[in-house]
């Protein structure tokens, strides 16, 4: 639903986020200066470019876990840079998945639980969000991890059960912040294929920061970063 106070110039129909004129420092330090970024329904989008140039700072603006300080971020109508905090919570939660570059799992709960946690949260019976975790567990080769708390897991294993938690409740877009950076060449390999396999099945949007060549070679085309800059950038008009 589109808020009250909505500016009218929303994003293009067949974009499902795009980024106007970001720019966001930490600290004091530029991270990002004046990106603008497209994406279209379905699309998987690799951010590429070397560590510091601003991926996980541009992923952070455009899922709402960081709110510009110039710019705009909308997801279909809604303007994700004006939502109040509570707001873009409830959107993360229901229409966006996160894999990090290490995995971020709840050590209190079991595998096949923390991947079902977004079914659960979002009030997804027991069984259901068990029965679909497992599905994904299974994929990824981890299903007999699944009573297990990641204290009891490899690092590799966690990371794949950040991923199935990513696709569990089949989000609208999945924000990828170099999710196989502490997998083995051929476990990334199985988890990249896994996550664009099941995106382009499940009609899921991706945006995938990486700044190796395996991960962009699966993906619908690159946006290239460098030192917080797009090395091209579409035009893009702010709302007044």
């Amino acid at each position: 639903m589109v808020p009250p106070d909505a500016p009218a110039d929303a994003p293009p129909d067949n974009d499902v986020l795009r980024a106007c004129g970001l720019h966001y420092a930490h600290g004091g330090s530029p991270a990002l200066l004046g990106v603008s970024l497209g994406v279209r329904e379905g699309e998987i989008v690799a951010v590429t470019g070397p560590r510091g140039c601003g991926k996980t700072t541009l992923l952070s603006c455009l899922s709402g876990r960081l709110v510009p300080n110039s710019g705009e971020v909308w997801f279909n109508s809604i303007p994700v840079h004006t939502l109040a905090p509570a707001a873009r919570e409830r959107l993360r939660r229901d229409q966006f998945g996160w894999v990090a570059d290490t995995p971020q799992l709840v050590p209190e709960l079991t595998a096949w639980e923390n991947a079902a946690l977004p079914l659960l949260l979002a009030g997804t019976g027991h069984r259901t969000a068990r029965r679909t975790a497992m599905e994904w567990l299974e994929r990824l080769d981890v299903g007999g991890c699944a009573r297990k708390r990641p204290a009891a897991l490899l690092q590799s294993q966690r990371q794949r059960v950040a991923i199935a938690r990513a696709l569990v409740h089949t989000p609208s877009v999945i924000f990828a912040d170099e999710p196989t950076a502490p997998l083995h060449r051929t476990d990334r390999t199985q988890a990249l294929r896994t996550l664009t396999t099941a995106a382009r099945s499940h009609g899921i949007t991706v945006v995938l920061a990486t700044h190796g060549t395996e991960a962009a070679a699966l993906a619908d085309r690159t946006f290239a970063l460098v030192d917080g800059r797009a090395a091209t950038s579409p035009a893009c008009s702010l709302s007044a």
